[in-house]
């Protein structure tokens, strides 16, 4: 190196920023200790708010809900209709035609349309009163068929066949309701007589390891008519209040899934010559007007003693279920709007008119939204 003084300088420098280099590249690889004031964490103060949990909605309001594509329809198309106008010949085959668009079957919507006309006929009318005076008239045939399902203690056990085309929620309906009746005190036993579906049989285990049901089931493929006489006879054995019998999903047009539904009964009958007590047939209220064969034809095979209607929510074709009732007269036990064990209910006119046709919560004196009705 030279021994010039500027060139001795200008190394020096270089040597310098060389060394902070070095220490700046080691400093950054080494963790640096943080103060303790900076990682201790605050304290929770009293005055935080505490998490609010989300009001849980009524079940009318869950079933206005699940029927809004019904009652929207109804009610958009009642409001085209009457804009306090009088009521005439037009608007009455105008509201009639609408109606029975809706699937309220026709006996009904003649009776709604008929003693519409012999009170108000050429009288002025608005959109809001055609609502009410036809959710009265629902409410008017479907109020005496409103009967909550109840089981007999003079039987032992209450032997409950559940009945239903594939995809009416038949299973998951059985399971909600064996769960309701656990709760209500009962000592309940499902029979697991799908033995077609293994889906099914495993669905059941999981609802009944919910609720605290044992499930006699079979491998799949099993005789389920014999299935059915062995859980009957471990239900009397074991003092059971409820049995559940499943049965296979049928098309009611084939005659040999049919019969094989025969046979089950016939079986039950030599344990107990007055079982099955119950024979609830459960529909899906997307079928629309097909639900009506379907009661036909069960009604005549197995003698349906009641009705369950699943998954009104997300139909336009709710009112299916006024006109089952109206042709067949058959108890309404429950409805479906949802997946939930909530969301399944005994049946409740007043409220299913109501949300059928877009009424407010409150209407005619009645708190419909406080309605909640339990077993």
């Amino acid at each position: 190196m030279s021994n010039d003084p500027t060139e001795k300088k200008r190394f020096g420098w270089l040597r310098s920023k060389d060394k902070a280099a070095e220490v700046e590249t080691a400093a950054a690889a080494e963790p640096v200790e943080q103060p303790v004031a900076e990682i201790v964490a605050p304290l929770e103060t009293s005055d935080a708010p505490e998490p609010v949990a989300p009001k849980k909605r009524s079940f009318f309001q869950r079933l206005k809900s699940g029927l809004a594509r019904s009652s929207s329809s109804l009610s958009e198309g009642i409001t085209g209709i009457f804009t306090k106008a009088k009521l005439d010949a037009r608007t009455l085959e105008e509201l009639e035609d609408l109606l029975i668009m809706t699937d309220l079957g026709v006996e009904t919507v003649t009776g709604i349309t008929a003693k519409l006309a012999k009170d108000r006929f050429d009288k002025e009318i608005s959109s809001q009163e055609i609502k009410q005076f036809v959710a009265d008239e629902i409410t008017r045939v479907l109020d005496p068929l409103a009967k909550p399902f109840e089981v007999n203690p003079s039987y032992k056990p209450h032997v409950v066949l559940m009945v239903g085309v594939n995809g009416t929620g038949k299973t998951t309906t059985l399971g909600k309701m064996a769960a309701r009746e656990i709760a209500s005190g009962h000592k309940v036993m499902i029979a697991a007589c799908d033995t077609f579906r293994a889906a099914a049989t495993e669905q059941l285990k999981v609802w009944g390891e919910r609720a605290g049901a044992p499930v006699i089931s079979a491998a799949p493929g099993a005789d389920a008519a014999g299935l059915a006489f062995d859980a009957l006879k471990q239900a009397r054995d074991e003092s059971v209040d409820v049995l559940f019998i499943d049965t296979a999903g049928r098309l009611q047009n084939k005659t040999e899934l049919m019969a094989e539904l025969e046979k089950i009964i016939r079986v039950i009958k030599k344990q107990d010559e007055t079982a099955p007590h119950s024979v609830l047939l459960v529909l899906d209220a997307t079928t629309g007007q097909n639900a009506l064969s379907q009661v036909e034809v069960f009604k005549a095979v197995t003698d349906v003693s009641g009705l369950v209607m699943t998954k009104l929510d997300g139909t336009a074709r709710g009112g299916i279920l006024v006109a089952v009732a109206a042709k067949y007269g058959l108890p309404l036990h429950a409805i479906g709007v949802g997946e939930d064990i909530d969301d399944f209910q005994p049946f409740e006119a007043a409220a299913f008119s109501a949300a059928l046709v877009g009424l407010d919560g409150l209407d005619g004196g009645i708190n419909l939204d406080a309605i909640e009705v339990s077993v």
